[in-house]
């Protein structure tokens, strides 16, 4: 019987990760993964983490094509917001509106019902 190789979960510091993908930005993901004796696989997710801002790479990580990653990132925001606000204004004016009903049909039934007394 063959005994079962039992990976090793190793636990890495938010700094050893933001040099790491530093590293892997500087000098490639494959170069740095063999000088950091870290998995390949691990990096990549490390950078792509990056990119996604879920891990700060700190100062001087950016590359071109992350900046035009956030460049359309922040495009799509914007673009979005303005959506929400013409969403939340027209929302305002129904709501207004319903109020103004309201207060006419809550009117009519007092009439009805002094009428009715």
């Amino acid at each position: 019987m063959g005994k079962e190789k039992k990976k090793e979960s190793r636990s890495y510091s938010g700094e050893y990760k933001t040099q790491a993908v530093k590293l892997a930005l500087e000098i490639g993901a494959r170069r740095a993964s063999t000088e950091l004796g870290i998995p390949l696989g691990t990096i990549s997710n490390w950078a792509t983490q990056a990119r996604k801002g879920e891990i700060d790479a700190g100062r001087g990580a950016q590359t071109p094509s992350s900046a035009l990653t956030q460049a359309g990132e922040i495009q799509r925001l914007k673009e979005e917001n303005k959506a929400l606000n013409k969403e939340n204004k027209r929302l305002r004016e129904v709501n207004e509106f319903l109020e103004e009903a309201s207060s006419f049909f809550a009117a009519s039934r007092r009439k009805l019902a002094k009428k009715s007394d």
